[in-house]
């Protein structure tokens, strides 16, 4: 995972946390204190630790560890705070009272406070210590919204009242699968590839515009040819004999579930060109199989189609 890195700041005015500061500013809400939790603030709590690690997944979150009532503290939550509502829920600010939630800070491994570490998809970057002004802290937000975009976690916080992380919208609920459907994934779920076969080809015959079991059946009959297959052994005999298409079958079924589309595509291709009668028909219809595998939407396959075409006619 790509990782900011940013300056320490300073951290003349942090708190050890072996010999605690007394209180010097009214608790969070009170006039002098910090501001309440609310928008795209969140106080943490043992209970709401795991889903704020499990919406870091979802979009950045950056977890203030401190002492609300510490002045140095106070005044860092109020800049994360207005960062936050600046950023319009880029990120989720979740702040963590030490002294009230120990097994939290110890989570973070927390020496001092205020601390502030970013968490994306469950992972922590630490960020700083100490405190600093809003112009460095907005130049470490840049870096922790751009390591999130580069690992994909790209969402948006939902504004909440600031008592718990935000709660995700539900999905909606997946259609069931038709019967013969479901009866092919229970068997491929429990590896039998035959009664997979049988329930997609019976869906076929019952429908044969049925597009999602043609899919199915080419892609369970793929895993079929490839289970015993040893890539190394199908290479050595398609450069010993370039000619044979059982060869140039064995490989190219290999490299497609591989993830080597176009090279699957291009070896077929390229025989069908040298080939007649029925070695020609079996690598087109090998070839339509594929089509079905990687999805007929796929710009891969328009191409391939054409070469197809090209070469047989």
């Amino acid at each position: 995972m790509s990782q900011p890195t940013g300056p320490s700041f300073d951290v003349r005015g942090a708190v050890d946390l072996s010999a605690l500061q007394r209180p010097t500013v009214p608790p969070p809400g009170e006039p002098g204190g910090a501001p309440v939790a609310d928008g795209y603030v969140v106080d943490v709590t043992d209970e709401t630790f795991q889903s704020l690690i499990e919406d870091s997944a979802r979009y950045p979150v950056v977890v203030l560890l401190w002492l609300p009532t510490d002045e140095a503290n106070a005044t860092l939550a109020q800049t994360l705070g207005a960062l936050a509502t600046q950023y319009q829920g880029r990120f989720l600010l979740a702040r963590v009272d030490v002294q009230a939630y120990p097994a939290v800070a110890s989570a973070f491994q927390v020496q001092g406070v205020p601390t502030v570490v970013a968490v994306l998809q469950g992972q922590p970057l630490p960020l700083f210590q100490g405190n600093a002004s809003p112009e460095q802290i907005q130049g470490v937000l840049d870096q922790v919204l751009a390591a999130a975009e580069q690992n994909g976690v790209t969402g948006t916080v939902p504004a909440g009242d600031g008592t718990t992380p935000p709660a995700a919208e539900p999905e909606p609920a997946e259609e069931p699968l038709p019967p013969l459907h479901q009866e092919a994934y229970d068997a491929i779920e429990r590896d039998d590839l035959d009664a997979a076969v049988a329930a997609y080809t019976k869906a076929i015959k019952q429908d044969p515009s049925d597009d999602l079991a043609k899919a199915g059946l080419a892609q369970v009959e793929l895993l079929q040819r490839t289970r015993d297959l040893d890539l190394q052994t199908a290479r050595d005999a398609a450069a010993a004999e370039p000619a044979s298409v059982d060869a140039a079958l064995d490989v190219a079924d290999l490299d497609l579930s591989g993830g080597k589309v176009d090279d699957a595509f291009g070896r077929l291709i390229d025989l069908v060109r040298t080939t007649s009668g029925d070695d020609r028909e079996r690598l087109r219809k090998r070839l339509v199989d594929y089509f079905e595998v990687v999805g007929t939407q796929d710009p891969r396959v328009a191409v391939a189609r054409r070469a197809l075409a090209n070469a047989l006619y």
